[in-house]
């Protein structure tokens, strides 16, 4: 299985989803990315983390809440948002940092 790094640093666009079972809106988020990546197809990689799961990948990344979504561009954080959002304000952000 590949690490974290390896998965942010081979894929051009990575888009993290640090996320709990038992949150609601996390849960709500879902078939959003579901639809955001059907859109992007190869161009994006769409990677969900369970912070319950994954705690010290959280702590390093300071996620506070979730859902917490990070993009990666090439390995470096691009963006990074906590909160809910609509389908057309993340391919907004994702088409921002595609080029």
């Amino acid at each position: 299985m590949a690490t974290f790094n390896d998965i942010i640093q081979k894929n051009p666009l990575v888009l993290i989803d640090f996320s709990a079972s038992w949150c609601g809106p996390c849960q709500q988020l879902s078939p959003i990315l579901d639809e955001v990546k059907k859109h992007f197809g190869d161009d994006l990689s769409v990677i969900k983390i369970d912070v319950d799961k994954n705690q010290k990948l959280a702590a390093y990344y300071r996620v506070q809440g979730v859902p917490t979504m990070m993009l990666f561009k090439s390995g470096n954080q691009v963006w990074r948002q906590s909160g809910l959002l609509m389908k057309s304000e993340l391919i907004k952000v994702i088409n921002q940092h595609q080029k």
